[in-house]
């Protein structure tokens, strides 16, 4: 919902650290694959009891996340890029739930509701945004600046990350704040169902 009113604050200084990142031979491929080492460490760091420092080394991931797109950027964006970003993002989102669950099971619950809702709002999302871009190709239409149409919704990224960062802070409310945020993804579901089936009848 406020990913497209947060990212023209953050652009500006991810250019600048990518402009710096291509002079010294930095590539966008290589911070993806560093990025999703720090969210690994922050999901295993989370089994272990220390949120804190979790949420240190996810705050890095996210950095490393936006800067792999804005070296992409600089230089020229590529498929394997695009693909890893999506893959890496879905795998890092659901591993703090599960690493929850790993470090009480009493969290089990929730964190299995919490990745239930991640895989309605992920397969909502790009199973869209596949259709539309075959639909935009057919009639020579740019899907954005996104390698894929990107549907917007009740939960985006920023909300994702927001969600993460809370129940890092709090990690006493988990399970309220889980409860919520699921059922906020299923509002996003439902909604992005109901746009297939009118876009695509």
């Amino acid at each position: 919902m406020f990913d497209k009113t947060l990212s023209p604050f953050a652009r500006p200084l991810l250019s600048k650290m990518a402009i710096f990142a291509v002079k010294i031979g930095v590539s966008a491929d290589a911070v993806s694959i560093l990025g999703f080492i720090t969210g690994i460490v922050a999901a295993l760091l989370v089994g272990y009891g220390h949120f804190l420092l979790a949420l240190l080394f996810f705050s890095l991931n996210r950095i490393l996340d936006g800067l792999d797109g804005a070296i992409a950027r600089v230089k020229t964006p590529t498929h394997r890029g695009a693909f890893l970003d999506i893959v890496f993002d879905f795998i890092i989102y659901s591993s703090i739930p599960f690493a929850f669950a790993v470090f009480n099971d009493k969290n089990s619950f929730v964190a299995c509701f919490i990745i239930f809702s991640f895989v309605g709002t992920g397969t909502s999302f790009l199973a869209y945004g596949i259709l539309q871009e075959k639909i935009s190709k057919k009639n020579k239409k740019p899907t954005g600046e996104k390698s894929f149409y990107y549907l917007s919704g009740l939960i985006e990224g920023s909300e994702t990350i927001f969600f993460i960062i809370l129940i890092l802070l709090f990690p006493s409310l988990f399970f309220s704040i889980g409860i919520v945020f699921g059922c906020l993804c299923w509002c996003t579901t439902i909604f992005r169902i109901y746009s297939g089936w009118r876009d695509f009848s």
